[in-house]
């Protein structure tokens, strides 16, 4: 049923799609030197804004880390600028003289954009960065919990963008999202393109409208400890990645895999960095507020502190608690440790070798993470590569913080928000989306090889059937007739 809210929020799609529209087909005229210099001064503002927007992310959503929203924002900013400042992406892109062929970059137009709670500010600045860069417009449907700062961030790069030349209504929002609103956003008929970044039922309505469309799975990292890690680094790396803005990024580790051999010292490992290991009675109580409905996460845990969730399941944990961790057997959607939790709560495997490893984190992937990540502590680069080969990931993270090492923070992966998940997870994609993502091209190619088109060497004299023709009686055409006729007139021709 469509309500009022639904109207407002349908007629300010329209409304914003069609001046994107508008404002489009001027900025599709202007050269590289002028994209790429309302691109920089995008990034550059919103870079100096980076610490006003966590503090608006996370007062509005009450999730995650003032602290840690800010360095997300400066990635999805200055991070995203480097990757991209130097990339053509208007006009001539690319020409091998060899092959005689001339690539030639255009936009899609208009593209529409969701963005999520987990990461709204960061988002919104990561897409109109990439979009604006290949020449597109960019439409936004905020979160409804993540509004306000959303829009902040937008209207931040809208008007440095404006500053900068870009034409008024190239970055546009809806004020008042809805579903109705947000379903009537991506299949606009002036809409070309979708980035969809949000839960799975989102990324099915993307992928759903017709339209073109990246739209990214959720996340299950598991994370193996080989035994041949450097354990006090890679625990240290866990705890500080899995604590990381409450560990609301997808590539977040949900569940630790440790070698037997090295599961004592990992034990006084995760003690050291400020993890709590929960037993007994306190185990039952954590996984039930987890999932206090069976095989689904409850949503007030997502990107809470931990000892905030240690509250709601009424146990005692030290104050300086970073990440609460539960040893588990079992692994499935009713076992609620080996779910992404989107909090900093971690299950705990113990595997007795490399191949117990491997299926184990094979079997947690298959819960929700197929497709997204993996993450493995290891020395041995030869079974890092084995391990490797073996995960249904687009990306597998050695030695780093799966969270901001997945998305370009520590490692040299493209910095981004939006992570593809390949054809194990159903996506177009397994890339790091960017800009190069969101242009087409046209090839401009040149003949470089003659082909020698044979003439026939023999008489095509080949009888046909005789042919019936509808005149309202049943007729029979001689071929013997024909070819009389024929050499009648062709006699008469040549004299």
């Amino acid at each position: 049923m469509i309500k009022d809210q639904d109207l407002l929020s349908i007629q300010e799609v329209h409304d914003a799609v069609v001046e994107a529209a508008e404002a489009q087909k001027v900025y599709a005229s202007y050269s590289q030197q002028q994209v790429d210099a309302i691109v920089q001064a995008i990034a550059e503002e919103a870079y100096r804004q980076a610490e006003h927007l966590a503090v608006l992310a996370v007062t509005e959503t009450k999730m995650g880390v003032i602290e840690h929203k800010k360095i997300k924002n400066e990635l999805a900013s200055k991070g995203v600028y480097a990757s991209i400042c130097h990339e053509k992406t208007v006009g001539v892109v690319h020409e091998d003289p060899t092959a005689k062929q001339i690539e030639i970059a255009y936009p899609y137009g208009v593209i529409a954009a969701v963005s999520p709670v987990t990461n709204p500010t960061a988002t919104a600045i990561y897409k109109t960065l990439i979009a604006l860069k290949a020449q597109n417009a960019i439409v936004f449907s905020p979160h409804p919990t993540a509004v306000n700062c959303t829009i902040e961030a937008l209207k931040i790069c809208h008007e440095a963008a404006v500053r900068a030349g870009a034409p008024a209504g190239l970055i546009r929002w809806v004020a008042h999202p809805t579903i109705k609103g947000t379903e009537a956003l991506m299949q606009h008929k002036n809409i070309q393109l979708i980035l969809a970044t949000g839960g799975s039922g989102l990324v099915k309505a993307a992928y759903s409208s017709g339209k073109p469309a990246y739209g990214v799975g959720p996340g299950n990292v598991p994370v193996y400890i080989d035994h041949t890690a450097n354990v006090a680094r890679a625990v240290q790396q866990i705890i500080d990645s899995k604590s990381f803005d409450n560990s609301t990024i997808c590539a977040t580790e949900q569940a630790i895999v440790v070698h037997q051999d090295v599961k004592a010292q990992v034990m006084t490992a995760l003690a050291q960095n400020g993890a709590t290991i929960v037993t007994g009675e306190d185990r039952l109580k954590l996984a039930q507020v987890i999932s206090p409905v069976p095989r689904t996460l409850n949503t007030q845990i997502v990107g809470k502190p931990a000892i905030n969730i240690a509250k709601m399941a009424q146990i005692q944990v030290p104050a300086s608690t970073r990440v609460l961790v539960a040893e588990e057997q079992y692994i499935g959607k009713e076992h609620p440790f080996s779910m992404e939790k989107l909090s900093p709560i971690l299950g705990l495997y113990t595997a007795h070798s490399q191949e117990e490893a491997i299926r184990l984190c094979q079997q947690l992937l298959d819960v929700g993470g197929r497709g997204h990540s993996a993450a493995i502590h290891a020395e041995n680069d030869q079974f890092v590569k084995e391990f490797s080969i073996q995960m249904p990931v687009s990306r597998i993270l050695v030695n780093t913080m799966a969270s901001v090492g997945a998305a370009g923070g520590t490692t040299s992966l493209t910095p981004s928000y939006t992570l593809g998940c390949g054809a194990y997870g159903g996506n177009i994609t397994s890339d790091n989306i960017t800009a190069r993502h969101l242009i087409n091209k046209k090839r401009v190619a040149y003949g470089i090889k003659e082909l020698a088109v044979p003439k026939p060497q023999h008489p095509q004299n080949i009888q046909q059937p005789a042919v019936a023709v509808n005149t309202g009686e049943d007729v029979t055409i001689d071929p013997a007739m024909i070819r009389k006729i024929v050499e009648d007139i062709v006699s008469k021709l040549t004299v």
